[in-house]
């Protein structure tokens, strides 16, 4: 059964990613009156991109070419290394609240240098903005998990899980704060509103769009199903580290099925919360974004002190 469950582990931020992108827009639509495509239109672009040429600058270098593959690679990894449906599959090598957040900090690293490896004018201001939000955000990312490691007493995300679902009630609102801080985050890191649009290649409005203009073909597809990824990871370290009740602690098929359930639940909750976020505000000018990330390390701060 352990084996299976390690498969499930490694396949289902990919192989469910899409779907999330997909429900997103839906909601989306309906909020603005559309029928809007099929909660699986991502699978369907993804399939097109993977199945059409390239055109590559003759002044991209190997980190153009590479980029994409240890983008997504990272993505995969870290969607193997976080608790999803059960909490006894966690390891001490790539579990760790430090690894998780510095090698997702090596994939932007590698996406804004891909963003400025042709010498392009978008790529260039698109990896400025993607590392000036993302090194504003570190603070708010890291003070916000560093408040369920102190809670928790240890730093592997696992044992945080368990250790959050039998909380006392007394340390609910300094997570509460921290929770508040890292969906800010969320929505920064993966360029959600009001950070930046997803859907638009306006010049005065993208970040990460504008990184991915010279891509085509296989890499621009795995670049985006990354992308999806990372959403993923991200919604999912946000409801099984703050709200891990329901995940799976025994090996029966019944706690696995609970556990996959609640999962998705949360998920589709994490999907309408942001397609009204999305619906209801505009994206926000790029020199407002500082005030919202500090907002974001403040209210991890508060957490941290009503703590201690």
């Amino acid at each position: 059964m352990t084996p299976i469950l390690w498969i499930i582990q490694s396949i289902f931020v990919p192989a469910v990613s899409p779907l999330v992108i997909g429900v997103i827009k839906k909601i989306k639509a309906r909020f603005q009156n559309r029928q809007g495509a099929s909660v699986l239109q991502p699978y369907r672009d993804l399939w097109k991109l993977f199945h059409k040429d390239e055109v590559v600058s003759r002044d991209a270098s190997w980190i153009f070419r590479v980029a994409p593959f240890i983008v997504f690679a990272i993505t995969l990894v870290v969607g193997a290394s976080i608790p999803l449906v059960t909490l006894f599959l966690g390891n001490t090598y790539t579990s760790d609240i430090v690894v998780i957040i510095y090698t997702m900090a090596i994939g932007t690293f590698f996406l804004a240098l891909a963003g400025m490896d042709v010498g392009g004018a978008f790529g260039g201001f698109g990896s400025s903005r993607e590392m000036t939000v993302s090194a504003l955000a570190e603070g708010g990312f890291i003070f916000s998990l560093l408040t369920l490691a102190l809670v928790s007493g240890t730093t592997n995300i696992f044992s945080i899980a368990a250790t959050i679902a039998d909380l006392h009630i007394t340390l609910l609102l300094p997570l509460g704060f921290a929770f508040a801080g890292f969906f800010i985050v969320l929505l920064a890191e993966t360029a959600r509103f009001p950070f930046d649009n997803p859907a638009t290649h306006l010049e005065l409005t993208m970040i990460h769009e504008a990184m991915l203009l010279e891509y085509s073909g296989k890499r621009l597809a795995l670049m985006e199903w990354a992308s999806a990824n990372k959403l993923l990871i991200f919604i999912a370290l946000a409801s099984n580290l703050f709200f891990p009740w329901g995940i799976a602690q025994t090996l029966s098929l019944s706690a696995l099925a609970l556990g996959i359930s609640v999962f998705l639940g949360k998920i589709l909750i994490f999907c309408f919360v942001i397609a009204v976020i999305e619906s209801s505000i505009a994206k926000l000018r790029f020199f407002r974004l500082p005030d919202v990330l500090i907002v974001s390390f403040v209210l991890s701060a508060i957490a941290i002190s009503l703590i201690q």
